[in-house]
This record gives structure tokens, sequence and C-alpha cells, in this order.
């Protein structure tokens, strides 16, 4: 098979280092073969290459998101109600498309997602981006992912082959639960370790699940079958428990204080902010009046808090990977996440490998995505504008011309022909 040549741009590894100016990939199959300024390249010998034209863009890994929901998108009481169950897998197929648009080849799902629509994907029977997931998150009763409300309405997502319910309580029944997810082909065990915006009748303080309970959890997912735990853990007592139990990653970590911070450095606990997770809250509250009122009130209170946490934890170098909770917001938009952990006083090529390496090694994938060199899978995004001087060119999908998954090209805005020579 022939090899492909991206030139003509420069190259964001995703390492932090300097931009590289007159940069090339050098691709065959779906893996990189070299990297680096073009002139210094060896290009293999009597060999069809193709030439794809950077347009003196910015060449970049496949960014990745660490936390998303790919098979819903917040909606109303009345559309949550009145849509008929298998219609969130035909929505599905535009949230995907959307995520890969936005130059993001990579995604941990964070609950929604089931093993058939990961089959989907992997086949290539519909596009959508390499993802590790987690099938429904455990949640006690009365907890964050617990959807009854105060009426007797029960929007809590129904099981299904292939899906079963994240409700449970005591030891013996969080066992169960671990070994029923890692059944239905869980990659990684998500756990709501506290209450949150979302959930109808807890708060975001509000501890769930013991220290025994997380204990078991992570001993059936980690010990036993070799898989991470991520808890959804916002109060500082129940990201605590959390970290203590051995959990791999925090996401949301609103209320982060002294002792917590120290305790993930210890322990090498991953961050991921989804800082961008309240915001669209309120912004789908202001323009489709679709939020419950009680999930408004929460999300202004803890924005601040929110902020001030993770600036507390990047200052202090917790280590962050990106994630946003996309599913709470619209698809596609995933990339102002960014500019907010830039807000917090992180620089722009930080936000990258957050993004990139970092979030990597946050899945377990270090070995395979997330920097651009040889040996590892070529997902890659070309970028027609500095990202570096303005973090939010990444923000509009239009300036994401060229989205490269597993050496194919899944979207390309480039008005540059490729050409096909013999060397």
């Amino acid at each position: 098979m022939a090899y492909v040549l991206i030139e003509n741009g420069t190259l964001i590894d995703g390492f932090g280092g300097e931009p590289i100016k007159e940069a090339a990939v050098l691709i065959k199959n779906n893996i990189i073969q070299a990297v680096g300024k073009k002139n210094n390249l060896e290009l293999p010998s009597d060999a069809e290459i193709i030439t794809m034209d950077a347009n003196g863009g910015y060449i970049l890994p496949g960014l990745i998101d660490t936390h998303v929901h790919l098979t819903f998108q917040l909606a109303g009481l009345e559309d949550k109600t009145s849509s008929p169950f298998s219609l969130r897998f035909y929505k599905t197929l535009d949230y995907m498309k959307a995520t890969i648009n936005a130059g993001i080849t990579t995604v941990r799902d964070a609950g929604g997602t089931d093993a058939g629509i990961k089959q989907a994907v992997e086949s290539g029977m519909v596009l959508g981006p390499r993802m590790q997931i987690s099938i429904d998150a455990l949640t006690t009763t009365g907890g964050h992912g617990d959807s009854w409300t105060l009426s007797g309405i029960d929007l809590t997502k129904p099981e299904y082959p292939g899906s079963p319910s994240g409700l449970c309580d005591g030891p013996e029944e969080v066992r169960k639960k671990v070994r029923q997810m890692l059944r239905a082909g869980a990659d990684i065990i998500k756990v709501h370790a506290t209450g949150g915006v979302m959930s109808p009748t807890d708060h975001p303080e509000y501890t769930q699940f013991s220290p025994e309970e997380l204990s078991i959890i992570v001993d059936e997912a980690n010990y036993h079958r070799g898989k991470k735990v991520m808890a959804h853990a916002q109060g500082s007592e129940g990201i605590k428990n959390a970290i203590k139990a051995g959990i791999h990653s925090i996401e949301h970590g609103i209320y982060l204080d002294d002792e917590v911070i120290e305790l993930m450095l210890k322990h090498g606990t991953y961050l991921v902010p989804t800082l961008l997770a309240p915001i669209g809250v309120l912004e789908s509250a202001a323009e489709h009046g679709n939020m419950p009122e009680y999930a408004v009130k929460k999300a202004r209170e803890v924005i601040d808090t929110h902020k001030a946490s993770i600036e507390k934890a990047y200052k202090a170098g917790v280590k962050i990977a990106m994630g946003t909770d996309a599913g709470v917001f619209k698809h596609g938009i995933n990339l102002r996440e960014l500019n907010l952990m830039c807000e917090i006083g992180m620089s722009p090529m930080e936000t990258i490998v957050a993004s990139t390496k970092t979030a990597a090694e946050c899945m377990g994938w270090e070995d395979q995505i997330g920097t651009l060199e040889a040996g590892k899978f070529a997902d890659i995004i070309i970028v027609n504008d500095n990202p570096i001087e303005n973090i939010k060119v990444l923000e509009n999908t239009d300036n994401i011309v060229t989205v490269m998954k597993d050496g194919k090209i899944v979207k390309d805005l480039r008005a540059v022909k490729v050409t096909v020579a013999a060397v």
C-alpha cells in the first residue's frame, strides 16, 4: 500500500515542546512511520507516496475527550418522555459525527454507550471516535444517577440487553454490578461517588457509597479484571473516599481542598475538570428553557468554586486530562473547554498536551495515541490557524480542516488536492 506524506505544515506533536516548522508526517496503512522536519525525513525508495498538503496549517495529534456521553444530549422533560427509546441510537450517529468534526478522534464514554455502538464504529459500519466505554455509572438509590423525581416519574435510563442499570446499594450489590458492567463489555468502570448538578434529589457535596463499597468496586474492576475506575466526584469528602479507595480519575472535582490535592499528588490520581459542564447547563436553560430549576440553581452555585478548585489543582501539579461532559451540552463544541482551562492559568500548549498526551495516559493508551511519533496510530488533525497564539481557533470546527483517524481521512475541508508520485 502507498505511503501518505503530510507536508507543508507546522508540527505540534503533543509533547509540549516548541512547534516544528516545515514539518511532515509519514504514514503507512494506519501507522505513523516518521515525524519531523521534512528535509530530515528518510522517505522510502521505490514506493508510491501520496502527498497531502497541510497548506501552511498546524499538524496535531487527534484530540482526546476523556469524559463524554455519546448517546444523549440534554433535552426537556417532554422530549424525554415522548421520544421512542430506539431514537437515541440514531441521534448518536449525529453526536459521533459532530465529535469527529471537532477534531476529537478518541473519547472515554462516561455512561450510556454500549458495546454494540463501539463495535459499529470499530467495524467501520458508522463514523465515530475511538472509544472506551463504561456502559452505565454505578449509583446509589437516590444518588446522582437515580433520576427518580419527586413526582414519582422515573427518568432513569431503562435496562436493556447489553446495558444493565447502575443502581446498587451495599457491598454485595456493588460487587455484582461491577461484574455485570464488565460482562456487558465495559472498558472502565464509572461510579458516582457524590451527588451532582443534574440529579433531582441530591447535591454535589453529598457523599455516595461508603469507603468499603468504593474499595470493593476498585478491587473487582482493577485487581480481578485489570480495569480502572473513574469517579464522578464533586464534594471533597466523596473525592477523598474515591482517591483512598484507589480510583484512577476524579471527574469534575468541584470542591477540592488542600487535603484532596495532597492525596491526588500522592496517589497519582488524574483530574478531569469538565469546566464547560455547568456553563453548558446555564446556556441551555437560557436558550431552550429545557433545564429543571434545581439544575440551574446548582450550576450557578458551583461555577466559581469549580474554577477556583481546578486552578488550585493545576498550580499544585495535579495531572489534568481534558474532559468536557459533552452530552450535558451540545456535542461538537467540546473544545471550548480548552479556553476555560487557559482562564484558570494553563497555557495553550498545556491545554493541548492535556487533550493529547496526558489524556492518552489517563486512558492507558499512551503507547497507541496522544502524540505524533513513529509506531502510533495515525490519528491526526490539521488546523488552519495557530492554536498556540489563540486557543479559541479550535472552537470553530471550520478551522479543523482535516481529520484523519486510523490512517483514513474522515473530514477534509482543504482546497488542496493530493498528489501521487513514485520515489
